[in-house]
C-alpha cells in the first residue's frame, strides 16, 4: 500500500509543525508542505491530528515462551500496535531463559510469526554463560541484559569477578536491572521480623529501598566507567541515583545512560493504599520526591529515555498476599497515552515526549532507520488526537491478563492510526494483521 497522509500536525526533531507524508514501500519517500494528490496512493485527511514518530519501547516483557498464561508476543505486541508502540525490546527471563543463541533465536522465529510491532530481544547473561554472550551478533541483537538485582531461576548476575568479565569483554551495550539483593533480603527479615508475614503492599519501598537501588546502580557505573562500557541502567526509581549521570555531553557520546519508566513518573508511595499490588514493581514505586525528581531527570537530559517495563500478571497472581504476589504490571497499550496527559497538564512538551521515546531510543541503542520522521526511513508512524478522551476500561484492554493499573482512568487522548513499516496495522480500533513487524538492526 501507498499512503498520503494529508495536513496533519508533524512533531519531530524538535519541530512541531504542517507537512504532507508520502509512504511508498514501507519507507517515507518524501515530506513536504504539500504533496500533490498521486493515482494510487491511499490519501489520509489528518488534519486536526498529530504525526509521531512511533514509540520504541526499550524494556517489556511479553512472557514467552512459557510463561503464557499472562502474556504472549502476539497479544502484547497488539497492545502494543494499539498505543502506539511501533518497536520494543523484550527480556530474557522467560522459560525456558534466552541465554543460549539458540533458546534466543526461537523468540526471533516466534516474533517473525506474531508480532505486530517490530522486535528486537535481549540475550541475557547468568554467572555461567559469559562466552556464550560474546558468540551474539549485536548487529541484530539489541544489547545484553544483566540482573544485577532481583531476579528467577539462574538469571541474578552477583559473582564480582563474572561482572568484571562481563563488563571488560562486551562490546555491545549492557542493560541492567540493578538492586542490591543482600540488602533486600535483609530489609525483609527485618520487616517480617518485626510486622509477621501479613504484610501491607506499603512495604515494597521499604524493603526494596533507596539503598538497594543505589548500591547496585553505583556499582554498574563503576564497572563501566573502569572497563569504558557502554552501560543502560533500566527503570531508575530515586532520586539518589541520578547524580550517578549526566547531561553534560550530547546522548550520542554518552557512555552510561538511563531509562525511566512510567510507573515511577506517574504513582508515588501514596498510591499502595488504593492500588495495592497492582502497582507492585521491582525496583519499587517510592516517594512523591523521588517521582518529582526523576520527572526532572527526564526533562533536563540526565534520564535519556521513557519506557514501561511492561510486565503482566494474571489478576489471580495480583491479589495473592503481598509476599506471594509477584512484580511487575502492564503498561505497553497506555505509555504514550500517559505522557500525553502530562503534556495536557503542561509537565512536558510534545517535542520532548518524542525525544524520549522515539529519537533518543533509536540513537541510545543505535537502531538502524527508525525513530524519526526521515526521507529514507522506516514508516514507522502514530496519528494521535490529542483532543479525544479514552476511558480504560475492561472492554479495551487489549493485554492478555486483563487488566490495567490505569484501568477507570480517563486519558485525554487517543491513538488514532499506528503505522509500522507503512503498513496500517491499527485503524480507530481495528488491526489488519495481514503483515507483521520486522526484526531491528543496530549500527554497532
Amino acid at each position: 500500500m501507498k499512503y498520503l497522509i494529508k495536513n496533519p500536525t508533524l512533531v519531530n526533531e524538535g519541530e512541531i509543525g504542517n507537512y504532507d507524508v508520502l509512504i511508498e514501500n514501507g519507507i517515507i519517500s518524501r515530506i513536504d508542505r504539500e504533496i500533490e494528490t498521486q493515482e494510487n496512493v491511499i490519501e489520509i485527511n489528518a488534519e486536526g491530528l498529530y504525526l509521531l514518530p512511533g514509540a520504541i519501547d526499550d524494556q517489556v516483557h511479553f512472557r514467552e515462551p512459557g510463561l503464557t498464561h499472562k502474556g504472549e508476543i502476539y497479544t502484547e505486541a497488539k497492545a502494543a500496535v494499539a498505543g502506539g508502540v511501533t518497536s520494543y525490546m523484550e527480556m530474557p527471563n522467560t522459560n525456558p531463559q534466552s541465554v543460549t543463541i539458540t533458546e534466543l533465536e526461537k523468540k526471533y522465529t516466534r516474533a517473525s510469526q506474531c508480532s505486530l510491532a517490530n522486535y528486537s530481544f535481549f540475550m541475557g547473561g547468568t554467572n555461567h554463560n559469559l562466552e556464550e554472550t560474546l558468540k551474539v551478533d549485536y548487529s541484530k541483537v539489541c544489547g545484553l541484559k544483566l540482573f544485577m538485582g532481583s531476579s528467577t531461576g539462574d538469571m541474578l548476575v552477583d559473582h564480582q569477578e563474572v561482572l568484571e568479565g562481563f563488563f571488560s569483554k562486551t562490546k555491545a551495550l549492557i542493560a541492567t536491572h540493578c538492586e542490591f539483593d543482600p540488602l533486600v533480603k535483609e530489609n525483609q527479615a527485618r520487616i517480617i521480623e518485626e510486622y509477621g508475614e501479613d504484610l501491607e503492599t506499603y512495604f515494597h519501598p521499604i524493603i526494596r529501598n533507596e539503598e538497594a537501588c543505589y548500591r547496585s546502580s553505583s556499582m554498574a557505573v563503576a564497572l563501566a566507567k573502569k572497563h569504558n562500557t557502554r552501560l543502560h541502567i533500566l527503570h531508575i526509581s530515586t532520586a539518589k541515583e541520578l547524580a550517578l549521570f549526566t547531561n553534560k555531553i550530547p546522548l550520542k557520546e554518552k557512555r552510561i545512560t538511563a531509562e525511566a519508566c512510567i510507573h515511577h513518573l506517574w504513582f508515588s508511595d501514596e498510591d499502595y493504599k488504593t492500588k495495592g499490588n497492582y502497582i507492585k514493581w521491582n525496583p519499587a514505586v517510592k516517594t512523591g520526591y523521588d517521582r518529582d525528581k526523576i520527572f526532572e531527570a527526564v526533562l533536563n537530559g540526565t534520564i535519556d529515555v521513557v519506557a514501561t517495563d511492561h510486565a503482566p500478571h494474571t489478576i489471580e497472581e495480583k491479589e495473592l498476599p503481598y509476599l506471594k504476589a509477584p512484580s511487575g504490571g502492564p503498561l505497553v497499550q497506555h505509555s504514550i497515552l500517559a505522557m500525553l496527559d502530562f503534556y495536557h497538564a503542561k509537565k512536558i512538551t510534545l517535542d520532548k515526549i518524542v525525544e524520549k521515546m522515539s529519537h533518543n531510543v533509536a540513537d541510545l541503542f543505535r537502531i538502524e532507520k527508525r525513530g524519526y520522521i526521515r526521507e529514507g526511513y522506516f514508516a514507522d508512524l502514530v496519528l494521535v488526537n490529542l483532543n479525544k478522551p479514552q476511558t480504560v476500561t475492561k472492554q479495551n484492554i487489549l493485554y492478555k491478563c486483563g487488566w490495567s493499573p490505569f484501568e477507570g482512568h480517563t486519558f485525554k487522548s487517543s491513538i488514532e492510526k499506528t503505522f509500522v513499516n507503512g503498513h496500517l496495522v491499527y485503524d480507530n480500533g481495528k488491526f489488519d494483521e495481514s503483515k507483521y513487524g520486522s526484526r531491528l538492526l543496530f549500527n554497532i
